[in-house]
């Protein structure tokens, strides 16, 4: 872990960061990538130590309410965060602000938070994305292996239920010959309808490589899969977008499936929802707050 001071923390987008970095070991980041531009060693949390007062100044200066985001490049809910609170105190000042939320994690330490992802979500709007790769429990235990479980991650969607707080799963990444079966799509999303989620985000059977994940997802096969390292070299090489050779097939029971619980799976129609502020709501809290 290490400090740095930053100039901003909201993006065009209004999007956020509270640290750089992570700790989950999932064999397939993307944010390991060199393009990303970051100059330190990917486990070692660069944690931005004036997010939380940069925070508050850009949230009062907003003209209008809208959705923060968070966890786009580094799961905001790594070990680290249960000792520093950022993500809970940037919580605080969103539901004091009266703004919406809406959080990317792999992780159940996101239930310390309940309390207040309940509060702002009965003011404004709370949406948890949560990613699902595989139902396998000791292949989750391989390819993410120190983040919660696939078990554990779909507790959290049931509770998540049970509070009326909207859930979108992030089917992502699928990996050639290792999770990309039938099996594995047909349970993920059987877990999405037992959970009531609001919608499912895929991109297609496969995963992105790109120099720095490339890598470090390529020395991982060598000791997870033995020969898988060459198998995915004489096919795939240095592409970008490596797709499973089921992809079709998948992506149809994926469309199909989804379709037959009620589930929504158009990624257009998600982030849009995503993003979306209830205005609605902003106008009858404003009225109160009048009176």
């Amino acid at each position: 872990m290490h400090y740095v001071s930053a100039k901003g923390i909201l993006s065009a987008k209004n999007g956020m960061n509270l640290y750089r970095g992570c700790s989950h070991g999932c064999i397939y980041c993307d944010s390991r990538s060199k393009c990303y531009h970051m100059e330190h060693r990917f486990e070692d949390i660069e944690v931005k130590e004036n997010a939380v007062e940069l925070l508050e100044s850009a949230l009062r200066r907003k003209r209008r309410k809208c959705m923060i985001g968070t966890g786009s490049m580094t799961d905001p809910y790594i070990p680290l965060e249960m000792e520093l609170g950022h993500v809970r105190k940037a919580l605080e000042l969103i539901d004091v602000y009266g703004f919406g939320f809406t959080v990317i994690t792999k992780s159940d330490r996101i239930l310390r938070d309940l309390d207040l992802l309940r509060s702002i979500n009965a003011k404004t709007k709370c949406v948890v994305q949560m990613t699902l790769t595989t139902c396998d429990e000791a292949l989750c235990r391989k390819i993410e292996p120190n983040v919660s479980t696939t078990k554990e991650r779909f507790e959290v969607l049931k509770i998540l239920r049970d509070e009326g707080i909207p859930t979108v799963v992030w089917l992502s990444p699928i990996l050639p010959f290792i999770n990309d079966t039938p099996e594995n799509i047909s349970g993920i999303i059987d877990m999405c309808a037992k959970a009531k989620v609001w919608g499912v985000l895929c991109f297609g059977m496969g995963l992105t490589l790109r120099e720095g994940n490339r890598e470090y997802f390529y020395e991982r096969l060598d000791g997870l899969f033995p020969g898988l390292k060459g198998k995915y070299m004489r096919r795939y090489g240095n592409r970008y977008g490596v797709e499973s050779p089921r992809g079709g097939e998948l992506m149809r029971l994926f469309h199909d499936k989804c379709e037959a619980n009620g589930l929504i799976h158009n990624n257009d129609r998600i982030f849009a929802y995503l993003s979306e502020f209830p205005e609605a709501r902003e106008r009858q809290l404003t009225l109160w707050d009048m009176e």
